[in-house]
């Protein structure tokens, strides 16, 4: 799975361990969702999509 978690992050110009804080994991969870090495639960996508005021679908993606 795809995701913008990156660039949504340099636009709000928020850390990844901002971003863990921000939503209850720690830091290596945000690398791993960045690198496309993890899936999150829906809660925490849901989490991370509130926080950019975006929905899930907006966040993630997959390509193809």
């Amino acid at each position: 799975m795809n995701n913008r978690i990156r660039e949504l992050r340099a636009r709000m110009d928020l850390t990844q361990d901002e971003l863990a804080r921000k939503v209850g994991v720690r830091r290596e969870t945000i690398v791993f969702l960045e690198k496309g090495k993890y899936n999150p639960s829906l809660k925490l996508a849901w989490d991370i999509a509130l926080v950019f005021g975006l929905t899930i679908e907006e966040v993630f993606f997959r390509e193809g």
